[in-house]
This record gives structure tokens, sequence and C-alpha cells, in this order.
């Protein structure tokens, strides 16, 4: 996935608990670092540039993520919104042109759901990223898609732009319970 410029999290998180913020985001990282184990191993001047880069940029992710001054942390004494911004930032490590994000507000308490939805808008715009975003939050999804694809049980019932698929008599029907009228 990481080749093919693909980054993504899970719908439940998936990071490496007893690990810090900083190491579960240079773990994201390490498919990009061209230093051999051998230079790793004698502490090649090579290995130890490419180390101090890694880290510089593994802090402007966790930065960019709001996990500012979290770096030292262990990832599961994180807050559960902090976790989430945490498996953002590691799957940002790879460089990826399309971000998968499956469920990204899941368990989260409203204000949560708020921050977390004005990282995506930031990281769309900001890093010109694409993002595609499996979400039920239907507020999430209309406050920051440009497209909106609709499944029922499978199948595709709709696509279009948020206001094109808000007003879409199967997706009301699919979702509301009730025929349209």
């Amino acid at each position: 996935m990481v080749v093919s410029g693909l980054g993504r999290t899970f719908q439940n998180i998936r990071l490496f608990h007893n690990m810090t913020a900083m190491d579960n985001v240079l773990v994201g990282m390490h498919s990009r670092l061209h230093a051999s184990w051998i230079d790793a191993l004698l502490s090649t001047p090579k290995n130890r540039a490419e180390e101090k880069s890694a880290r510089v940029r593994g802090q402007e992710l966790l930065d960019l993520a709001g996990l500012s001054g979290r770096a030292d942390e262990l990832a599961k004494n994180l807050p559960y919104g902090d976790q989430r911004r945490l498996e953002i930032a590691r799957a940002l490590a790879s460089n990826p042109v399309l971000l998968l994000l499956d469920e990204p507000t899941a368990g989260m308490n409203p204000n949560e759901t708020a921050d977390l939805t004005r990282l995506i808008g930031r990281l769309r715009s900001e890093l010109g990223l694409t993002v595609l975003l499996i979400e039920h939050d239907m507020k999430v999804v209309m406050g920051i898609s440009d497209r909106v694809t609709v499944l029922d049980h499978g199948e595709r019932i709709a696509e279009g732009t948020p206001d094109e698929v808000r007003r879409d008599p199967k997706v009301i029907e699919a979702y509301l319970g009730a025929p349209a009228s």
C-alpha cells in the first residue's frame, strides 16, 4: 500500500501502544528511509543524518496533527482522540497521495469529532491530499466532502455533491426508513 502512495488508518486504532508517539510516526516512515541495517548498526553519518531528518519530519507531523509536546508520551497514555490523531500522523509519515480514513470519528465525543474534522480539512487544503473517507457521521461527511458516494448494503445508491446526495430520495429512504415525499 505504501509503495502505491496509499496511507490509511483503521476503524479500530492500531498503534504500537508501548511505543512513544514519535516512535509510532517513525514506524510509518520506515519504507521511505534509505540507510541499511549495516548503516544503523555502525551508526554511520548517513544513518545519523537520516534519523535526524526523520525525527524533524516526525515532529512536523505530530505538530500538524495537534500533538505538539506529546512526542515522548507512550501511545497508550494518550487520550482516545489524540490516539486517532497519532494514527493519522503515522499514516502521513509515508507521504501518501491518497489517505484512506476508516471511521476516523468512531467513538469520539462531539468536541473531538469537530477537532478531527477540522484537521482532515486542513490536510486536504494544506497538503493537497486526497482523502477517501469511510464514515457514518453524516455531519462529518457532508461538512468536509467535495463528492459523496452512498452505499446501502454494499450497493451504490447515490453519488454527487453533498447537497445532491442530501436530497436524493434513495438516500432519504435508505437512511431515514421512509419514502421521500
